[in-house]
């Protein structure tokens, strides 16, 4: 399975699930929306930021197209999930809602996605230690004190 279709149905499944557990809360629990909406969103971004960063960190090739790619997977998947999760767990959301998950919905999901994602990238590349920055001499000297 390519790697950018990992990514997109996991960052799909976890943000159509925590966007479901927002309108739950809502629905549910309405004294508490500012701290739910703050703890989920930012839930939201770590994943794709950590994710991103650990690319970034790894040097894996073609990680900015694999994140581009995983973004638009999930976006409308994201988008459809939760018309789904909406419908079943919360106030039973009809099919008129879809139109909207697939276009704005989507694309708040695939921003989402790809900006924490590529943020990280830059974040792991900064952190991870460049190969090419590795002289002979050093590890002559590594093997030396071993």
């Amino acid at each position: 399975m390519p790697a950018w279709l990992v990514r997109g149905l996991v960052l799909a499944a976890v943000y159509a699930a925590a966007a479901v557990g927002v309108a739950w809360a809502d629905v549910f629990h309405r004294d508490a929306m500012t701290v739910v909406t703050s703890v989920v969103f930012a839930a939201m971004l770590g994943v794709a930021l950590t994710w991103g960063a650990i690319d970034g960190w790894a040097r894996r090739p073609h990680r900015g197209t694999t994140w581009l790619y995983a973004a638009l997977t999930a976006g409308p998947l994201a988008g459809i999930a939760y018309v789904i999760g909406r419908a079943v767990f919360v106030d039973q959301t009809g099919v008129s809602a879809l139109g909207v998950q697939l276009t704005s919905g989507a694309a708040f999901f695939v921003l989402l996605v790809i900006v924490p994602a590529w943020v990280g990238q830059v974040v792991g590349r900064r952190v991870s230690p460049d190969p090419a920055d590795r002289t002979p001499e050093a590890d002559g000297d590594a093997a030396a004190r071993r």
